[in-house]
């Protein structure tokens, strides 16, 4: 129950826990911001997710540690993420009617 606990605390206040995340999980960080944003974007039961302000916490990150996350690659796949999860919230609409 406790490691629930803490799971939720990373993705509710994740701005508040990139640092940690990114030294833990170096590359995969940028799967971990795609898949919150496209979740955020796309799916109709997660708008709970911290996807502006992680925009904000990410590219401050990118300012802090710019060998750690690069600002063209996040940039690109962070829209690319919006993107597609406005298409499968799209998607999900017209299916769902």
């Amino acid at each position: 129950m406790d490691a629930i606990r803490t799971i939720v605390d990373i993705f509710l206040h994740l701005q508040d826990h990139l640092a940690t995340v990114l030294d833990a999980w170096g590359p995969w960080t940028y799967a971990l911001l795609f898949l919150i944003i496209l979740c955020e974007t796309g799916l109709v039961v997660t708008p709970f997710l911290p996807g502006d302000s992680l925009l904000f916490a990410a590219g401050a990150m990118t300012a802090l540690y710019p060998d750690k996350l690069g600002i063209l690659t996040l940039v690109v796949l962070l829209t690319v993420a919006a993107i597609l999860g406005d298409t499968l919230n799209y998607a999900i609409g017209r299916w769902i009617g």
